[in-house]
């Protein structure tokens, strides 16, 4: 499999962020609220999608 010198980049920024709170998922969170916040962009947010009985039955037998 060829480096995809993109995606290479998109891992070391992550890896970076990821240190720079030290692995704190909340923290990381925060962050990229505050930088969506910051940006004075337009986000979209949907509301999560209902889960069939079936699947939700299943889920629950593993």
């Amino acid at each position: 499999m060829r480096d995809d010198p993109i995606v290479e980049e998109i891992r070391k920024i992550r890896r970076e962020h990821t240190d720079k709170f030290g692995g704190d998922l909340h923290a990381i969170c925060e962050d990229l609220r505050r930088q969506e916040k910051e940006s004075g962009r337009e986000y979209v947010s949907f509301p999560p999608r209902k889960v069939s009985e079936e699947f939700a039955e299943s889920s629950e037998r593993k």
